[in-house]
């Protein structure tokens, strides 16, 4: 009968780091930051991908508090980068699409920062977990592997479906192009025929 309430427990505190996810137009020939201030010693991790625009590439650079290069890529599709803070400040995340003029990026961007809490307040003591707390330990697991399998889905059929639409418009142009071309070809013919008729009948009447 105990089992219902610790279960919502854990359900309540399943994801208790702090992260920001969200996705992000790029415009081309721009730059975007975002900032976090963090203090020392505080792991964060770093996920980003390229959902859609040009050769789905993008310029990625992550620096300290005193503007040290921690992580710099570019041209890259997707990444991910993990990093533990050497001293407090405000970090800052950069993307660049400046090598690019005329094609603009969707940009998914994922990033924690912090430990995870214990799930339950038991679990601070230092004892070997009881089997309740082991089980919730492993459902906890499996659960963000679960959200993370669905985040992953999702980017991925974003991905697909914004080349499936630039397939669909490249396919449809290229048919107006062929219709277009198929009639100045087919006008074209039934023109220079009928020069060849004419031309023999000014002939034919101007040996009579």
């Amino acid at each position: 009968m105990q089992l219902l309430p610790v279960t919502l427990q854990l359900l309540f505190q399943v994801f208790v780091v702090s992260a920001t996810e969200l996705t992000f137009e790029l415009p081309d020939n721009d730059k975007q930051c975002f900032y976090e201030d963090l203090e020392k010693d505080v792991k964060f991790d770093l996920d980003y991908q390229v959902i859609s625009g040009g050769n789905y590439d993008v310029d990625c650079f992550v620096t300290d508090p005193l503007d040290n290069i921690l992580y710099m890529e570019n041209k890259k599709q997707y990444d991910s980068f993990s990093h533990t803070t050497a001293m407090k400040g405000v970090y800052k995340v950069c993307f660049s699409n400046e090598f690019s003029t005329f094609s603009h990026k969707s940009i998914y961007l994922d990033f924690r920062h912090g430990d995870e809490e214990p799930l339950l307040p038991s679990m601070t003591r230092a004892t070997a977990l009881t089997q309740l707390e082991s089980t919730c330990v492993a459902i906890h697991e499996i659960l963000k592997v679960v959200a993370e399998s669905q985040t992953w889905y999702r980017l991925r059929e974003a991905h697909d479906r914004t080349r499936a639409d630039q397939l669909l418009d490249r396919v449809t142009f290229w048919s107006i192009g062929e219709t277009v071309l198929l009639f100045i070809i087919g006008i074209g013919q039934v023109m220079l025929l009928r020069s060849f008729f004419s031309d023999k009948k000014g002939s034919v009447a101007a040996m009579t």
